[in-house]
């Protein structure tokens, strides 16, 4: 047991102290989004929305999540990633209280819009301030611990947001979203303010490349989207899946939501470690990522087995462990050839896209067609996106023959 705990001691070395501190940081604002989960039950259960409505509601979700993130990006390269941060901590806080008193299908979706345009523009903020703060060699292990603090956040959320359902209501949700911002805001300003902190990667292109003109990126883009789409099925079909197919009460759903952040948690760094030692292509193991979150849509066909729910979330568990963080590095990597704020705002802004078109689009499947052909519906979606990155390997490789670097 000494050996074990000293050699996943051991895949922590190296890391610098402003990443520890970005990563407390992350873990404390992490804690409290619990409403996230909870939201499509929260507005069917407490606000008597329909699942159409959700889906529009979720829509609205994405595209301010779009939208903030593309003002961050641009933000982030005119006046640095630190005031972003802040102030978007700060006014995210703030909003996450004040939704808790908007009540209409039409004022929901413009509070969302607004709640998701400043909390978003967070996003590529952190990246490139985690770029900055960490050696190149340590990137993808740098942006496992962030993963690692948002993942074991997102365990005790859910967990915690359950007993505050149960016992409070889910207004207390807004409450404790609002105070974890003002909580890691105020951290921020004391731990990682310019004048106290060590640039470890500080990277100025001398004629940058736009992101948007970028062959290859635009191809990994696409596929991010895709990923996205499935993914994030988790945080509103899969949840009135277990509700209303599986018959769990609010409580189970939480743990076993849970259960997702703290397996990442105990196992996702030491599996990195591992995989970055054997020196394997960033696309292949993102591609495999994508095809093990596939299969997790399709075994929960195959049985009425309560345990498959399980076998299920683990593999998507260890599908999101293998794919985000070696995208993430991909996408750091590949910021260096132009304005890494560009970049990495088209790399989130994947993901937010994936909010507009996946919630919405599962929703009215789930109620047009039932959950059984939307999951066959999902993992056909899934191999799509499989076999764009497996096209994107075969442009990188063009690529290294053409101009003779290797990003892959």
């Amino acid at each position: 047991m000494r050996t074990l705990f000293r050699n996943y001691a051991n895949t922590f070395r190296g890391l610098s102290t402003e990443v520890w501190w970005l990563s407390l940081i992350t873990f404390i604002n992490r804690s409290g989004t619990m409403v996230i989960p909870f939201l499509s039950l929260y507005l069917t259960k407490s606000l008597n929305f329909t699942l159409t409505d959700v889906g529009w509601i979720m829509s609205f979700f994405g595209l301010g999540s779009v939208v903030g993130t593309w003002i961050g990006g641009k933000l982030t390269d005119i006046i640095g990633y630190y005031k972003v941060m802040f102030v978007s901590l700060v006014l995210t806080g703030v909003l996450f209280v004040l939704l808790q008193y908007v009540e209409t299908f039409y004022g929901f979706c413009v509070g969302i819009f607004l709640v998701m345009l400043v909390a978003d523009a967070f996003r590529p903020a952190m990246f490139v301030a985690l770029s900055a703060y960490s050696k190149p060699e340590n990137k993808t292990r740098s942006v496992t611990l962030i993963r690692l603090a948002i993942n074991l956040g997102f365990s005790a959320g859910p967990a915690i947001g359950g007993v505050i359902i149960t016992t409070v209501g889910y207004q207390g949700l807004f409450w404790v979203d609002g105070i974890t911002c003002a909580l890691a805001s105020i951290l921020l300003l004391k731990v990682l303010h310019p004048k106290k902190v060590n640039i470890l990667d500080e990277v100025k292109t001398a004629n940058p490349i736009s992101a948007y003109n970028d062959k290859a990126f635009l191809i990994f883009f696409i596929a991010m989207f895709i990923f996205g789409f499935v993914f994030l099925q988790y945080f509103s079909t899969i949840p009135l899946y277990y509700k209303d197919s599986r018959l769990l009460s609010e409580f189970e759903i939480g743990l076993l939501m849970g259960f997702n952040g703290f397996f990442i948690f105990l196992f996702e760094m030491p599996l990195i470690k591992w995989l970055e030692d054997a020196k394997k292509s960033k696309i292949k193991l993102v591609t495999l990522g994508l095809f093990l979150t596939a299969m997790s849509f399709v075994v929960l066909n195959t049985t009425g087995w309560i345990g498959i729910l399980i076998l299920g979330m683990v593999l998507m568990t260890v599908g999101e462990m293998i794919a985000f963080p070696f995208s993430n590095a991909f996408a750091v990597e590949r910021a260096k050839k132009g304005n890494q704020g560009e970049y990495m705002a088209l790399y989130s802004i994947s993901f937010s896209l994936s909010h507009i078109f996946s919630h919405n689009i599962g929703m009215q499947m789930v109620a047009k067609f039932g959950f059984t052909i939307t999951w066959y519906a999902i993992t056909i979606f899934a191999c799509v996106g499989v076999v764009t990155l497996l096209y994107l390997l075969h442009v990188l490789k063009k690529e290294h023959k053409n101009f003779t670097f290797q990003e892959v």
